[in-house]
């Protein structure tokens, strides 16, 4: 076990000794008490062994020497059993030095606090020799439900090391298309809820049709290494783990968790105070939607994503690309660098800075390329005949929007309905300036955005109409529109129905993500669904207002809790569940809709009329969406 020589020969000969000792033998070892002997004794031996240490008398010296130390290791009848590992001798009475007794000593802390973990119920991480010497059981057979987490690699064995989660699907799943199966999820998405929960992995196991799932993921060690080269090292070692019926030559398919891109440019990269790393992109995608084919043709269409590295698996905005000063004609690629650039098959897609003038590209604002976005708009069905009457009276409708992105969805609302006066509220500069600087995002007396904390913003409209509600006062009737559509954010503006002052909303959109990715919900951050929040909500809408949110979680017990809660608070809910994407939109109303489900081809119709859209496919695709629309019981 000499440093020099790595671990791998230590490795095997302890794993002989596993191997060939019966329960109650003992193997013996005399160590000087090195560190790299202890990493490979210690986590050796970890279950199903008794492990002490003895220190060795020494003769008496006036000179300091090193100690010899005795590592015993018994093997218990249960190879699933944890001990401590315990000391058997006075630490006053060593007479080595202080660095040895002090690398002994934090080896033996670290390793105990470790089997302390391990022993209170936390999530045990096996190695491959444990799980075969059944420490879980008999790997060669499956066993329904069965989800453990192992270590493959390493010491000698391949050159990287893996973590991985070994699932046995559950009773309910198959029919299955493989009897074993290797998921790989790259670093950028290990954090994301699918694959660091229990149930999103659940979930995954179920996806794949795989009897046996080994999800394996990478880290930034790995992060240097191509797809063909991980898959390599990574062959010989699930199939130490593969059931009894794959053990014979058969092959276990490699998955991945990808994101479909044939060419990524990096654009801009910027690091807020607020929101963290963010990047500009602009994607080449190996597959388009037919819709946005048939609406700017082109070869082969470009996408500008604002993405936010703290939830690095959610595009936060996508927009569509063109030429400027050409709206109908989408760029027909990314030109080529002078110098090559060489593509990694299954990674992020080909990366480099970008390669010309950034005045020649504008987002075209007359798409939306988000289909949640179609499932907000849509959703203005529910109100289309107070906005009709409105539009009719020639007085604006108020919306507020929380959270800006890269601004496309204020934009393209803006474009599509005049009627709309829009309050963007946002938290962080950066974002609007980012939005700006590459999304061709503009501000006029229509649209305005206001760097501000969301939730206060609604408090003070909510508070600011109560007051007001108190203390009435009458305006001129003949008020002029543009005094109608005054700014909401605290200021006062006349009523659409009764003559007093108010600044109430008649619509309020949440599009915000959550910082932490663990909580199970990407969108939108959990302050935005609680109920004191929502009461908020409530106060700042107009009587016949509508409250939107877009809610994006995989876990069915985190949706039905926030919807739960909106209950508590708005008797009207509908919802659009997305069939493509894990964006489920949900609609709240203040009182009773005029809308009944049967009568929303007759609201659908109202809506059109008052959409001015270019491409009568996206208008199309929008009345289309309001079908699928569908009240909460």
């Amino acid at each position: 076990m000499e440093p020099k020589l790595g671990p791998k020969l230590g490795n095997q000969y302890l794993s002989e000794v596993k191997r060939v000792l019966k329960s109650g033998g003992k193997f013996i070892c005399l160590t000087l008490s090195e560190t790299h002997v202890l990493g490979l004794l210690f986590p050796k031996f970890r279950f199903g062994w008794k492990m002490s240490i003895h220190a060795i008398t020494r003769k008496a010296s006036t000179k300091p020497g090193l100690q010899t130390f005795m590592v015993v290791a018994e093997k218990e009848t249960s190879t699933t059993l944890l001990n401590q590992i315990t000391t058997v001798f006075n630490n006053s009475s060593l007479g080595c030095g202080g660095q040895q007794a002090r690398g002994l000593f934090e080896a033996l802390e670290i390793e105990n606090k470790i089997r302390a973990e391990y022993s209170n119920g936390s999530d045990i991480i096996h190695s491959i020799e444990d799980l075969q010497l059944g420490a879980r059981g008999d790997l060669g057979k499956l066993s329904q439900g069965r989800r453990l987490k192992v270590n493959l690699g390493g010491r000698g064995d391949s050159h990287f090391s893996y973590r991985a989660v070994l699932l046995d699907a559950q009773e309910q799943s198959g029919p299955f298309a493989y009897h074993c199966g290797v998921f790989i999820v790259p670093m950028t998405r290990a954090h994301e809820w699918l694959f660091s929960s229990k149930e999103g992995q659940w979930m995954l196991v179920e996806r794949s049709k795989a009897a046996r799932l080994i999800m394996v993921l990478l880290d930034s060690s790995h992060s240097n290494a191509s797809m063909d080269d991980i898959q390599k090292d990574l062959s010989p070692l699930v199939k130490q783990l593969a059931p009894e019926k794959d053990g014979d030559g058969a092959q276990i398919p490699f998955m991945m968790a990808g994101d479909g891109i044939k060419q990524r440019n990096i654009v801009h990269q910027v690091t807020s105070s607020v929101t963290g790393p963010i990047v500009v992109e602009d994607v080449v995608y190996e597959n388009v939607d037919g819709e946005v084919s048939h609406v700017l043709p082109s070869k082969e269409l470009i996408f500008r994503r604002l993405v936010f590295q703290r939830s690095e698996g959610l595009v936060q905005s996508e927009a569509l690309l063109t030429r400027e000063g050409d709206s109908d004609k989408t760029i027909s690629g990314i030109e080529k660098k002078k110098s090559n650039s060489s593509s990694k098959s299954k990674k992020r897609g080909s990366q480099r800075r970008n390669a010309e003038p950034s005045h020649q590209l504008k987002v075209y604002h007359g798409y939306m390329a988000s289909s949640y976005h179609t499932g907000i708009l849509s959703g203005f069905v529910l109100i289309s005949s107070y906005m009709e009457s409105l539009a009719s009276a020639g007085k604006s409708v108020k919306a507020a929007i929380i959270g800006l992105g890269a601004g496309l969805l204020p934009m393209f609302l803006h474009g599509c309905m005049p009627l709309l006066h829009i309050e963007v509220v946002e938290l962080d500069p950066t974002v609007l300036n980012l939005a700006k600087g590459y999304f061709g995002f503009t501000e006029d007396e229509r649209l305005q955005v206001h760097i501000a904390d969301g939730i206060q913003f609604l408090k003070n409209i909510a508070n600011s109409a109560s007051a007001n509600e108190m203390s009435p006062v009458q305006v001129n009737e003949h008020a002029s529109s543009k005094s109608e559509a005054a700014s909401s954010n605290g200021s006062s503006v006349l009523s659409h129905g009764e003559g007093k002052v108010t600044t109430k909303v008649d619509i309020v959109i949440i599009d915000v993500d959550s910082a932490d990715s663990s909580s199970g919900m990407t969108c939108p951050a959990a302050a935005f669904v609680e109920e004191s929040f929502l009461h908020t909500v409530k106060d700042a809408l107009s009587q016949k207002g509508l409250f939107v949110i877009n809610l994006v979680s995989r876990s069915q017990a985190i949706k039905e809790s926030v919807i739960s809660r909106m209950k508590e608070v708005f008797d009207h809910l509908f919802h659009l569940q997305l069939e493509e994407d894990v964006n489920e939109v949900i609609f709240a109303l203040c009182s009773e809709s005029s809308v009944k489900e049967d009568c929303f081809t007759e609201a659908a119709c109202k809506l059109e009329k008052l959409l001015k859209l270019k491409h009568p496919e996206i208008s199309r695709s929008v009345i289309d969406t309001t079908k699928k629309i569908r009240r909460l019981k």
